[in-house]
């Protein structure tokens, strides 16, 4: 973990702005032959090259899913759908060895996700016991959050009121539920083709973006569900999709075994990875390296993630804080959250770039870190 010291002195002081380039690795869930080895999580550095094996069968992986960083722990999790069940596995981010068992899932997980509440939603592929379920990040169990469930759920997303999608594979139908898990209904029940991935555009438009398994296409639908166009044609079997901060999308190609990068618009960029060199990709983290900031030189992060809009603060830290302050990069304070109030930060209405939080707590201490607002 790099660290980097500010000195406050009514604002931050910055010496210069090397201090803030940053590199990313992008982890890759393989899923070779399903309910069949060989199964792979690789890494590729973010120009797509360097690729190297971090995990195999032999690290307790069984038809991986999706990849979730602990940072703070410098563990990572993986969804193990596993045809006898499935679990949650924790591993070492920087050796990929096998550290313990996070969750047993009966239900086979699939996608994991935070959710704004800082716990962990995990969706569940079995026909019969299939609910979205909740975890704590310390792998305790919370709850059932939805009232009923939605079979071979593989892709979920929130808008921005709060209502959590969930699409069905095998439905080809989207779920809305409400912010407290209550069904609202079908969202999307026609056109889709073994729906996987599902996001709202980045763009804010309020559209979502449906990936179809079946027949390769990408589409978009309205904010009421309605279908409004193909956005991208031609990728068979594809699965798995994360963001650069710039609006980059990567995409997993599972029938040419490719990753492939398109801009904010859908438009075709390049093969970031090669077809043939992977067998069945399936879960795409683009993993910035986190640069925690402190200014006592603590070394555990107090925010999760490090990437994204909503920013929580780990539950082992939050009964000794009383405030997170965030700072622009040029040092100018735009925000106090009252974790008396709420233990997360909405970047939803910030631009991309990097932020500093800085948690005060109790007694008056002070840790500041770096993350990065990426939509």
């Amino acid at each position: 973990m790099k660290k980097v010291i500010l000195l406050f002195a009514g604002c931050l002081l910055f010496a210069t702005t090397n201090l803030w380039s940053q590199g990313f690795e992008v982890w890759v869930s393989d899923a070779g032959g399903f309910n069949n080895p060989p199964w792979y999580i690789y890494k590729f550095d973010e120009n797509g090259e360097n690729q190297e094996e971090v995990m195999n069968e032999s690290d307790n992986i069984e038809w991986p899913e999706d990849i979730f960083f602990l940072e703070d722990e410098n563990a990572v999790l993986i969804s193990n759908l596993s045809s006898s069940g499935g679990n949650i596995s924790k591993h070492n981010i920087d050796t990929g060895d096998f550290i313990e068992i996070f969750a047993e899932v009966t239900g086979g997980p699939t996608r994991m996700k935070l959710g704004a509440d800082g716990l962990l939603y995990v969706l569940q592929w079995s026909s019969s016991n299939n609910k979205v379920l909740r975890y704590e990040l310390d792998g305790t169990f919370v709850d059932e959050f939805t009232n009923t469930g939605v079979p071979q759920s593989i892709g979920l997303d929130w808008d921005a009121d709060g209502n959590l999608y969930v699409s069905s594979y095998g439905g080809s139908h989207v779920q809305k539920f409400d912010p407290d898990g209550n069904d609202l209904g079908t969202f999307i029940d026609s056109g889709l083709a073994g729906p996987t991935n599902i996001f709202f555009d980045k763009n804010g438009t309020g559209d979502l973006i449906v990936f179809n398994w079946n027949n390769g296409i990408i589409k978009r639908f309205d904010s009421d569900g309605n279908f409004v166009e193909d956005l991208i044609t031609g990728v068979g079997q594809c699965e798995g999709v994360d963001f650069f901060p710039n609006g980059d999308m990567l995409i997993g190609a599972g029938a040419a075994g490719s990753i492939k990068r398109y801009d904010s618009n859908f438009n075709f960029i390049e093969d970031f990875v090669a077809a043939g060199t992977l067998l069945t990709p399936n879960a795409i983290n683009i993993r910035d390296y986190p640069l925690s900031v402190p200014e006592n030189e603590l070394d555990q992060n107090f925010i999760n993630p490090t990437m994204g809009t909503r920013f929580s603060v780990i539950s082992n830290y939050s009964q000794n804080l009383k405030s997170i302050q965030v700072y622009t990069i040029t040092g100018k304070l735009i925000e106090t959250v009252d974790l008396n109030k709420s233990q997360t930060w909405n970047a939803d209405n910030y631009a991309e770039g990097i932020y500093l939080l800085k948690a005060v707590s109790i007694n008056g201490n002070s840790q500041t870190q770096k993350v990065l607002v990426k939509k």
